[in-house]
């Protein structure tokens, strides 16, 4: 993924998609990481950028799961 993640775009994904986005950017992470830790990293911005998709992914997907939760507690609405 040479692009950051927007928003807009990740609140459009599933749960499930979010999910799988997420376990993606942590194995690239780990292997960033890894090429850091052995001299083989050309530079941090692509870590950055990483570290920062998966705080947006983690941030929407609590956000989903509290409008969730936050309808399903709601009462019904009286006719």
């Amino acid at each position: 993924m040479s692009k950051a993640l927007k928003p807009a775009d990740l609140r459009a994904k599933s749960v499930d998609e979010l999910q799988t986005l997420l376990l993606d950017l942590k194995r690239e992470q780990f292997n960033l990481r890894f090429q850091q830790a052995t001299g083989q990293n050309e530079g941090v911005s692509r870590a950055r950028a990483v570290r920062r998709d998966i705080a947006r992914i983690k941030t929407i997907a609590a956000q989903a799961a509290a409008k969730t939760v936050a309808g399903a507690t709601a009462p019904a609405a009286k006719s």
